[in-house]
């Protein structure tokens, strides 16, 4: 892997908290404009410009990116975004708190450190830096369109790297430092903790370490990475240049067995004119199906491993595991929980054949907990809801080196990255 420090461009210590927001994907136009409300510093009105017009107004109207340039303008001359004299690498910790629902019970807090680097576009667009969904185009040029209207990367996208013992240690000699950032994120909880590396020689090594690795990953932010080597591709066909700044894009970079990955789960408007009793039945041919008390929490009543899946349906919860036979282990693909339980339920029984485009089912991140499911399928909106075992790192890796592509809402990671923190510009 190619990287390289950058001079970041970062909001000064007493206003992170003030500039600082959530990615741009994860939440709409008002509940940005919500979130934003009274804060001219909000990072969102630069990732979201659209909350600088009147409610309704198209997100892709042209006025909308130049608002984006305007806005980006004056955060940087009214000194809330600063650039750093020097190129630095930087570690970025995320830490989910003790007691906290995406953990096991009784677990202590989880924290994971990545380095935030100057990724090469040519990695990607040769592919070792390697994917495994599908982007639409698009969400792509949309993207594309807001990275070169402001000739930066606003936020970065989130990699996995083969873990190293050699850069842990980098890092663990790192955090012995004071942070330039350490605060709690409303509304999730997490804390963020930010370090600066200026040390020349420790940037040295980095580097060079990072050049022994042969591939890393994207874990979440399909549509940034393609939208940032995108641009990038263009600067360099255009100048012939492929030692300028743009041949670089903004990436934070987790060695792979500190990640979390949590579930992604499905909800259904109708049973394809089934009873539930016809339903249940129809299951009973590739699942192996047991109910749960009345009286069993939701953590109880999740997912316990692969291939077991949890049904919600009538008011009541049952679990479902896969017979012998229905699924294949060989096959990277094959093997995933959303593949069976779209090939042996969602489309075997549903009728549902295509999860990006049928209007009947909806997806839930896992974030949301098991009671969103409950929820959404006792106010009638649906029918039943299906939750799922998160896939694991390691099925990632395999499928993404196998040039294959996971099937439409698989992977939810958190948490989620902190826009805002650094800023990457291309010139």
């Amino acid at each position: 892997m190619k990287i390289k420090p950058f001079k970041g461009i970062r909001p000064p210590k007493a206003l992170v908290e003030q500039v600082s927001s959530r990615p741009y994907d994860v939440l709409n136009s008002e509940e940005a404009r919500e979130e934003a409300a009274g804060n001219p510093k909000s990072l969102y009105h630069i990732i979201k410009p659209e909350i600088n017009f009147a409610p309704g107004t198209d997100e892709h109207d042209p006025r909308v990116y130049d608002a984006a340039v305007e806005q980006f303008k004056l955060f940087k001359s009214n000194g809330w975004l600063v650039q750093d004299a020097k190129e630095k690498y930087y570690v970025y910790a995320q830490t989910i708190p003790a007691g906290h629902e995406l953990l096991p019970a009784g677990a202590g807090a989880k924290t994971q450190y990545g380095l935030v680097v100057g990724a090469w576009v040519d990695d990607y667009l040769e592919g070792r830096i390697k994917k495994h969904e599908l982007t639409r185009r698009d969400k792509e040029e949309d993207r594309m369109k807001h990275v070169r209207v402001l000739n930066a990367n606003m936020e970065p996208v989130f990699f996995a790297y083969p873990h190293r013992d050699d850069l842990d240690a980098i890092v663990a000699e790192v955090i012995k430092n004071a942070p330039e950032y350490d605060f709690v994120a409303a509304p999730e909880g997490f804390r963020h903790t930010f370090w600066v590396i200026d040390d020349q020689a420790v940037m040295d090594r980095i580097t060079t370490i990072f050049a022994g690795i042969p591939a890393m990953y994207i874990a979440d932010g399909h549509h940034r990475s393609a939208a940032a080597a995108g641009v990038g591709a263009e600067k360099q066909k255009a100048t012939g240049d492929k030692n300028a700044e743009f041949n670089y894009f903004l990436a934070v970079c987790f060695p792979d067995n500190q990640l979390n990955i949590i579930d992604y789960n499905r909800v259904v408007r109708d049973l394809n004119g089934l009873s539930e009793a016809q339903f249940l039945e129809a299951l009973k041919e590739d699942f192996e199906i047991e109910s749960y008390s009345a009286t069993e929490s939701i953590k109880d009543v999740k997912p316990k491993k692969l291939h077991n899946f949890s049904l919600y349906l009538d008011g009541k919860w049952y679990s479902l595991t896969a017979k012998a036979g229905r699924y294949k282990d060989s096959d990277p693909i094959g093997v995933l929980d959303v593949t069976i339980s779209s090939n042996l339920i969602l489309d075997k029984i549903l009728g549902i054949k295509d999860l990006r485009s049928d209007k009947r089912i909806d997806f839930v991140g896992g974030i949301r907990g098991l009671g969103e499911l409950k929820r959404r399928v006792d106010s009638g909106e649906m029918k039943m809801a299906l939750a799922l075992y998160p896939v694991t790192m390691q099925q990632i890796i395999n499928i993404a080196d196998s040039g294959n592509i996971m099937p439409p809402k698989t992977t939810w990671f958190e948490p989620k990255l902190r826009s805002g923190l650094v800023v990457h510009e291309l010139e």
